[in-house]
């Protein structure tokens, strides 16, 4: 490219700050704007890419003929920064178009689905860097082996977590795809559940290798010139699935991963949950395709530590345990209740929840509610708006009146530390996708506290 600047307007998202580090790392002058500070922003700024957070044309590097800005879609239209790189001369280009535009030309690997591809995406690049491979990953959350959401290597093979949001994956031609689910989300863009299994189908269509699906969603041979093949937690008509599943008492699970040329012995999930044996025998179907030794991958699911906000364990003992977790799905909170279930069975379990989004709510208040019914207690926060304006009528309510868990109660998040100090606590989860996460430290803290003094 014939830039010298990369200017980023929504740095701080998960995404662009992938991107972000890519282009510092290659040595461009990298610099962004976000509007509030973050322990990413914080992160990007140790690194040395300068963040600012105010909507000031001002700050944009001047030079329009050597400055590349790449932009979110979750930033308003009419914002003053974009408006002003689109009138005079600059080339915008949206992050997924970017992402599509790294990718060409190298050995991509894409992981899609309305829920699930942070963790398993994040597993497949730990998997190809831990046995020495090697990629280039783009992931959609932190590691926790490496703490990023980059990583970089001379090998020409891309690691991307292909998101459906605003169409974004359509970018992407992978050699090799997982797709691990596909439920009705962002209906805002999609209109309904239809227009989003079409875009999942046009994705398979762009997949040039095999395109490896969770058993039952409708993805067929008709749908994609790649070969297709299936994989699932323990349904043995899929090419790869589960056997001789047992977990330990901490919730933590082994398994013989079967696959068409045999099986993987006792394989050890280094992270708790049965829905992490299902992601991993999705990353390791697709390493296996790839080429990757069955030893190699057994090494890497057992030495995964997981991603931040995803199932993230920060206090584990048999008096107290906390838990945060990325869900903003009726889906994924399904997944992520009965995980814990399953993991402290008996155990009484307060979720925090705050919903994203009021399209999100209005469109899915039934699920988000009976989901959430499955809790001991439920403390509900307001919606987080992220780039939507307020819908009349739509308000975390909704939600609350349809919940049928009878300890109940609503309240803004101003006020959620001040509950809790009060709260006996044996397991606790935060559940969202907005900025739930500012809690964890101070949750974590108050609770190691209360521990200390017992």
């Amino acid at each position: 490219m014939d830039y010298t600047d990369i200017y980023f307007i929504g740095i701080g998202g998960i995404g662009m700050s992938a991107i972000a580090r890519y282009y510092n790392f290659k040595g461009y002058r990298v610099s962004g704007y976000d509007r509030t500070p973050s322990d990413l922003t914080r992160a990007l700024e140790e690194e040395g890419i300068s963040v600012h957070y105010e909507d000031n044309t001002g700050l944009i590097p001047g030079d329009s003929a050597t400055t590349l800005v790449i932009y979110t879609p979750a930033i308003p239209s009419d914002m003053k920064e974009l408006v002003y790189v689109r009138e005079h001369g600059y080339r915008v280009i949206k992050r997924s178009a970017m992402l599509g535009e790294i990718s060409r030309g190298q050995r991509c690997l894409a992981v899609a689905g309305t829920h699930g591809k942070t963790t398993t995406s994040t597993l497949l690049a730990h998997i190809l860097t831990s046995c020495g491979e090697g990629c280039t990953a783009f992931l959609g959350g932190i590691s926790k082996n490496y703490g990023t959401n980059l990583l970089m290597s001379h090998t020409p093979t891309i690691v991307a977590e292909a998101d459906e949001f605003d169409r974004s994956f359509l970018q992407l031609h992978p050699e090799i795809a997982v797709i691990t689910s596909m439920d009705a989300d962002h209906l805002d863009i999609y209109s309904d559940l239809d227009h989003v299994r079409e875009a999942f189908r046009e994705f398979a269509s762009q997949t040039t290798g095999t395109v490896i699906t969770r058993l039952g969603l409708d993805i067929t041979s008709s749908d994609t010139k790649a070969r297709v093949m299936r994989y699932s937690y323990d349904d043995a008509r899929a090419d790869f699935y589960a056997g001789n599943i047992r977990c330990d008492d901490c919730g933590y699970f082994t398994f013989d991963l079967n696959w068409p040329d045999g099986v993987i012995h006792d394989c050890r999930c280094g992270v708790p949950g049965w829905v992490n044996v299902e992601n991993s025998i999705a990353a390791a179907a697709i390493a296996l395709t790839y080429g990757i030794r069955p030893d190699d991958i057994r090494n890497a699911i057992a030495t995964f530590s997981g991603v931040k906000r995803r199932f993230d364990i920060h206090l584990n003992t048999p008096d107290c345990s906390y838990i945060d977790d990325y869900a903003h799905h009726p889906k994924e909170l399904e997944s992520a209740v009965s995980s814990i279930r399953e993991m402290f069975p008996g155990r009484k379990l307060t979720a925090v929840f705050q919903p994203h989004l009021y399209t999100r709510t209005r469109d899915f208040a039934d699920g988000f509610a009976s989901a959430l019914s499955a809790v001991d207690r439920l403390i509900l926060l307001d919606i987080y708006p992220a780039r939507e304006e307020p819908i009349p009528g739509v308000t975390s309510e909704i939600i609350f009146d349809r919940v049928t868990c009878p300890d109940k109660v609503m309240i803004p998040k101003t006020g959620l530390m001040t509950l809790l100090e009060k709260e006996p606590v044996d397991i606790l989860v935060t559940f969202g996708a907005g900025d739930i996460d500012r809690f964890t430290g101070p949750i974590t803290a108050m609770l190691e506290k209360r521990l200390a003094q017992k």
